[in-house]
């Protein structure tokens, strides 16, 4: 049985639904539109029980990094889940090189309306 939504889980899913299909933003920037931390995000979407159409997979380290998924960050470009980020990423036209960085800088995407 999945646990109920939270409030602050409520606010980080409803922007990332604002992120448009083959864009990209940070843990750091949501946090900043929240007023909130990084880790409070990534715990969030750790959670989220609406993936992938509430699209935490378009949530990446600020660094360019693939970052996590699924809870999912140590064994990350090899493990299960982020190779599923990856994918789903790859779908909308977002490239990462064999490191798990983001190739294209162009696919950032902040503009978040709180």
């Amino acid at each position: 049985m999945s646990k109920p939504v939270t409030e602050y889980q409520t606010r980080v899913y409803t922007l990332l639904q604002q992120i448009p299909q083959g864009r990209i933003t940070s843990y750091a920037a949501l946090a900043r539109a929240l007023k909130s931390s990084p880790r409070a995000v990534g715990g969030a979407l750790r959670n989220n029980p609406f993936a992938p159409e509430v699209p935490c997979h378009r949530c990446i380290a600020s660094t360019g990094f693939i970052g996590g998924f699924n809870g999912d960050w140590t064994k990350v470009p090899s493990g299960l889940n982020c190779e599923k980020k990856l994918k789903l990423l790859s779908e909308e036209g977002v490239a990462f090189d064999t490191k798990g960085m983001l190739l294209d800088k162009s696919c950032w995407w902040d503009e978040f309306r709180v």
